[in-house]
């Protein structure tokens, strides 16, 4: 048949589940584009993380470790093309565990914390983030992106959901961040648009 084998994994932030426009948006695109999906879902996570390093760290390790029994019984050599789409505390786990197991995987980060560039590859991959993102600090997020040439659209006033409580404008915020996924994906040779 030609065609090629595509896998979409989606992983969710903590409380952002991929039921939440980000994730149900970004999941119907690698849909459109002929990828089979795998949710990565975690949870049991302790609260006011935000607060804390120590429980950054320790949701970030349960959800790898999470992430590790979800996906492994998955052979991703089978797969020609591989893309992770991820939010906040999974943009971390979606870099770690490209690294970890040396997968070719396109990433699309939304709200990535500046852990995910401890794991993030150079070129690839794109970021969006909020300017009011009480999670990451803009000056950072724009540096670290920088730094490993990853493209970065910023939604002006919005927080860690790419919200800013104005629902019209979220609305047309969220179908620009879509449409730049998928120029992404197109870019990267994963989105055929026969008809799509």
């Amino acid at each position: 048949m030609g065609m090629d084998k595509k896998l979409a994994v989606i992983f969710p932030g903590v409380g952002y589940h991929t039921d939440k426009p980000l994730l149900y948006y970004g999941k119907k695109l690698a849909l459109a584009a002929g990828f089979q999906i795998i949710d990565v879902s975690y949870g049991g996570f302790q609260g006011n993380i935000k607060e804390s390093r120590q429980k950054m760290e320790e949701a970030f390790l349960s959800a790898c470790t999470q992430a590790e029994e979800i996906l492994k019984g998955e052979d991703f050599d089978k797969y020609d093309q591989i893309l992770f789409i991820s939010k906040s505390i999974g943009t971390v786990v979606a870099a770690e565990y490209a690294k970890n197991h040396d997968i070719d995987a396109a990433q699309i980060y939304f709200t990535p914390l500046e852990d995910t560039f401890r794991f993030a590859e150079r070129k690839k991959g794109v970021a969006f983030h909020g300017t009011k993102d009480p999670w990451a600090d803009t000056c950072k997020i724009e540096m670290l992106c920088a730094g490993k040439e990853i493209p970065l659209f910023k939604t002006k006033g919005a927080n860690h959901s790419l919200e800013t409580g104005n629902v019209q404008e979220d609305i047309e915020n969220l179908s620009r961040v879509m449409k730049r996924c998928k120029e992404y994906l197109i870019s990267m040779g994963l989105y055929d648009e026969k008809g799509k």
